[in-house]
């Protein structure tokens, strides 16, 4: 149905919803890339775009056959240079509640023995970071450790993680009750301070690999013995052993309260 008209060109509420629907993609492009050096180059493809349209509509053909060249090879071009923004859109979506029904992981049988294992590691100053998978898994990045495929346990996990063991640098992968590999070499994030606090490497790898996939990272400095809990690119420190258990059951839930805030919060780092 008609609604109004721009000229000759007939407006109808389709054309206006397909207009709302582009805008809102856009949008939402916009803000995954905020704050990187990709949002300037999409800005730039935008204006590419509009002036596609406007060399079309007053007929140049010559910048019509130029832009025709480069729409010709732009999407091999927006998967390399957007890489990074691309995988971290995809996690977000996969974040999402509705898709979680389908690739659901209970954790629940794990819980107690993480917090266990991380109390008492830091109680004597031993370094720690274990990996939970919430939904999907992890294969690249299992793939870089030694796998196990072994029952979740305190005394196993307390093996791994002994100074003098082979096995524990790196990150232990945890797959429901399933210690799925360790020694895994993590992504480190970009992110090396919270206000004057200096980040290590594990607590770095352990925001890096929540910013880049749906899972919860639990951390123990070697230097504080301090626990902390990394989930979608924030930096919980400071916990006690029960504390932290609360954090991974209300963490590893997959209510619609508690994935609304995570989503929302995707790209903030907190500390108290």
């Amino acid at each position: 149905m008609e609604l109004f008209r721009i000229g000759f060109l007939p407006v109808s509420l389709v054309d206006l919803l397909d207009i709302a629907l582009v805008a809102f993609i856009f949008y939402k492009l916009y803000m995954v890339m905020r704050g990187t050096v990709a949002a300037q180059i999409f800005a730039g493809l935008v204006l590419i775009v509009i002036f596609s349209f406007v060399a079309q509509a007053v007929n140049f053909k010559a910048m019509n056959w130029m832009l025709r060249t480069l729409t010709d090879i732009w999407v091999i071009a927006f998967i390399v240079l957007f890489q990074p923004e691309l995988r971290r859109l995809l996690v977000l979506l996969g974040r999402n509640r509705f898709v979680r029904k389908f690739l659901r992981i209970s954790a629940e049988g794990a819980i107690d023995e993480i917090a266990s294992t991380a109390g008492e590691l830091a109680r004597k100053h031993h370094g720690m970071l274990i990996v939970v998978i919430r939904s999907t898994g992890l294969k690249a990045f299992v793939e870089t450790g030694l796998s196990l495929q072994a029952i979740i346990s305190k005394p196993l996990l307390m093996s791994i993680f002994n100074p003098r063991s082979p096995l524990h640098d790196g990150a232990v992968v945890v797959r429901d009750r399933v210690v799925e590999a360790a020694r895994v070499t993590l992504p480190l994030s970009q992110t090396s301070k919270i206000g004057d606090h200096a980040l290590g490497t594990r607590h770095r790898a352990a925001l890096g690999i929540s910013e880049q996939a749906d899972v919860v990272s639990v951390v123990v400095s070697e230097e504080t013995g301090a626990i902390s809990i990394a989930d979608n690119g924030i930096l919980l420190r400071g916990l006690t052993t029960q504390e932290l258990r609360s954090e991974l059951r209300s963490r590893l839930d997959t209510s619609p309260d508690k994935d609304a805030k995570s989503i929302r919060n995707i790209f903030r780092v907190h500390t108290p």
